[in-house]
């Protein structure tokens, strides 16, 4: 018995190696290696392409710490995590509210009507914002003959941060709810109903039963929003090139110029890790506040 016992456990164990192979396999090709090679790199002074290469040990992560574009790019990671975590969040949870208590014959329609934004590109989103937002556009001109506004949307720094926000709360918002959607709408009929018999409607069972109940939605939502607010690229990247002032430029955004503009590859990839950090911890603290919430508020 225990000489079978063995052998199933082994047979069980080879298994679970073998249905798990590819997911290995796909991490080692894409994640470890790459990680590997992204620390070496970062040690290297090398363009990538030339056959010089000069070990240079850990001068690039020094030169972080004295480089005004790192700097800008660490601060506007939080200026975009803020209005864009708690924009998507308010958005998608008041699309999901809307969209869930109409009927069921034009739910699916109006969901998806919603979701639309976040299927159109980046580069097309950015290319009709940019002639929008033009000088000599309708809507600017517009402006100017009935209000007297003559407002620098792009070049403004005032503005051009609000625009890069507004295009990705624009087209993340209802992406999220459809995930808030599908967690109301996990929540039983007969819990709806005993809040009902309760006297809890409107607002008091929004807070009081809703909520609580898809808090483990919402939290994924959160920590999904702030790893999009840490990846914003492309809308700087097309609209002001991280300007003006380098009020709106992103990691990604100097990680690309430093490496295939500047071709410092060696301190584009020193910038990658010092912004891989960057999330880990910020994610980290989001996620023990989440928990405590979960744990406090949380079904």
């Amino acid at each position: 018995m225990k000489r079978k016992s063995i052998t199933g456990n082994k047979r069980a164990g080879l298994m679970g190696w073998l249905l798990n192979g590819p997911y290995l396999i796909y991490s080692l090709i894409f994640f470890l290696i790459p990680l590997i090679w992204a620390f070496w790199l970062s040690t290297m002074d090398w363009n990538l392409m030339s056959e010089q290469k000069t070990f240079v040990g850990i001068r690039n992560f020094a030169g972080l710490f004295s480089d005004s574009r790192v700097k800008a790019a660490f601060i506007n990671s939080y200026r975009y995590l803020l209005p864009i975590v708690v924009l998507c969040f308010a958005g998608g949870l008041i699309i999901a509210l809307l969209v869930s208590n109409l009927p069921d014959k034009i739910k699916g329609l109006v969901a998806v009507l919603f979701f639309i934004p976040y299927l159109t590109s980046g580069g097309a989103t950015s290319v009709v914002v940019k002639y929008f937002f033009n000088y000599n556009s309708a809507f600017n001109t517009f402006l100017r003959d009935q209000f007297n506004l003559n407002i620098n949307w792009l070049t403004d720094q005032r503005y051009a941060f609000a625009v890069m926000v507004g295009i990705v709360v624009w087209k993340m918002s209802g992406y999220y709810a459809l995930f808030i959607l599908s967690g109301i709408e996990s929540i039983g009929d007969d819990v709806t109903e005993a809040a009902m018999l309760d006297g809890s409607t409107g607002l008091h069972k929004l807070l009081h039963i809703t909520l609580p109940m898809i808090m483990p939605t919402l939290t994924t939502v959160i920590v999904l929003a702030t790893g999009l607010a840490f990846g914003v690229f492309t809308e700087p990247y097309l609209l002001t090139g991280g300007g003006p002032n380098m009020t709106t430029t992103t990691w990604q955004l100097e990680i690309y110029n430093t490496s295939f503009t500047r071709f410092q590859s060696g301190y584009g990839a020193a910038m990658a890790i010092a912004s891989a950090v960057q999330i880990f911890i910020t994610l980290r603290i989001i996620n023990a506040v989440t928990d405590r919430l979960n744990r406090r508020f949380g079904w």
